[in-house]
């Protein structure tokens, strides 16, 4: 089988990501490179064998010698870019998040079922081992049926990979309530068996409001992503906007009845997230969140806290960057772009998420209102479900 030629749109942190799908004689090959800064172009070039470099994307939508793209590009050009290249009829791999609204994702969905073309989504934590082995207790039955879902996402770099650069600012992002925590609603719904349809958030700009900024046009610092501060009040250098918040908290009803709840700090010591789910017979709880780590059940009781607990589950082990969740969502796209059909990844549930951090963002915003959901087309989402046929 001859590898797929893939082109990678954007070479900034998920480049890690384009470096699994380069695996030339084993299914894929990065052959085309595409940033609009030169030097990052040049400088990421040396780590592949790609022989098309260019600065515009869209010099890559009419080669016949390409299989497929990445788009690894900022949230807000998602729309623009995968629906350019979804017309040209290359098969995308569109980073996390789908977009910065719900019209965007939409809009997105619409010319994937209006051309045919093959759109994945790279929500890559439904690869790591830790929301696989979590996914797995509960298909199985060892903590009954699903009724509440609690995340804690503690983001100890977040000054840093999200305060440093055009994260900071919501007109790229809308919110870090949506470009962060889209991963976690994806797992929420992933895990709870349902789609988010009421939220209310309240959060700020708690820290970082108020830190040393770089003047619009300046580069980030040198050594930006492996040197770090603390405490976190001795950073600086940040974005010369930063207006999103750096606390949030989110509830939110299913409509299955779930009712879940998401928490995230960019200021916390460590970084983790932490899932617990309570079901009708017991409730899990990772400890950690990679490769070893540990989920532990308990389904006997009542009693008081028993940190044996009753079921441990250790987390497969796994190679690769992000405890081996790149390797396994390039290992899926591969065969989506082969042969299609339905994946584990799903652009419906990637909309979902961020319709949900979308409203609830707005909820933030305006006190803590509740928001409702917009619901997806019911064609589009029969769609997708089908596998894109």
């Amino acid at each position: 089988m001859e590898d797929l030629r893939i082109g990678v749109i954007g070479l900034g942190l998920r480049t890690s990501l384009a470096l699994s799908a380069h695996r030339p004689g084993r299914g894929s090959v990065v052959a085309a490179l595409c940033d609009s800064d030169p030097a990052v172009l040049k400088r990421q070039s040396e780590r592949f064998d790609a022989d098309i470099l260019t600065e515009d994307y869209r010099e890559l939508l009419d080669r016949s010698d390409l299989d497929a793209v990445i788009v690894m590009t900022p949230d807000d050009t998602h729309e623009r870019v995968a629906i350019d290249c979804l017309r040209a009829g290359k098969a995308v791999y569109l980073e996390k998040p789908l977009h910065i609204t719900v019209e965007g994702c939409d809009n997105i969905l619409r010319t994937a079922k209006e051309t045919g073309t093959r759109l994945y989504v790279g929500h890559n934590m439904r690869h790591m081992g830790v929301v696989r082995t979590m996914r797995d207790i509960i298909r199985k039955g060892v903590i009954g049926e699903p009724k509440t879902v609690w995340v804690r996402h503690f983001v100890s770099y977040g000054g840093d990979y999200y305060f440093k650069d055009w994260h900071a600012d919501r007109t790229r992002t809308t919110g870090l309530l949506l470009q962060k925590a889209a991963h976690d609603l994806d797992v929420v719904h992933w895990l709870a068996g349902g789609y988010t349809t009421r939220v209310n958030a309240f959060g700020d700009l708690m820290l970082y409001g108020d830190l040393p900024r770089r003047a619009p046009g300046t580069p980030r610092p040198e050594n930006w992503l492996k040197e770090f501060e603390w405490p976190p009040t001795r950073r600086g250098d940040l974005n010369h906007v930063v207006d999103v918040e750096d606390v949030s908290v989110m509830n939110m009803r299913l409509d299955n009845g779930v009712i879940a709840a998401y928490q995230q700090c960019h200021f916390s010591p460590d970084y983790v997230r932490n899932y617990t789910v309570i079901g009708t017979e017991g409730r899990l709880e990772n400890f950690g969140d990679g490769p070893g780590d540990t989920v532990k059940v308990w389904n006997t009781g009542p009693s008081g806290y028993r940190d044996d607990c009753d079921i441990a589950y250790r987390v497969p082990a796994a190679a690769g960057s992000h405890g081996g969740a790149d390797t396994g969502i390039i290992a899926e796209f591969n065969r989506f772009v082969r042969e299609g059909g339905v994946t584990d990844t799903s652009p419906v549930s990637a909309r979902m998420s961020v319709a949900a951090g979308y409203m609830a963002t707005m909820s933030l915003r305006d006190g803590g209102t509740p928001y409702d959901v917009p619901p997806l087309d019911p064609e589009l989402a029969a769609y997708f479900e089908r596998g894109q046929r």
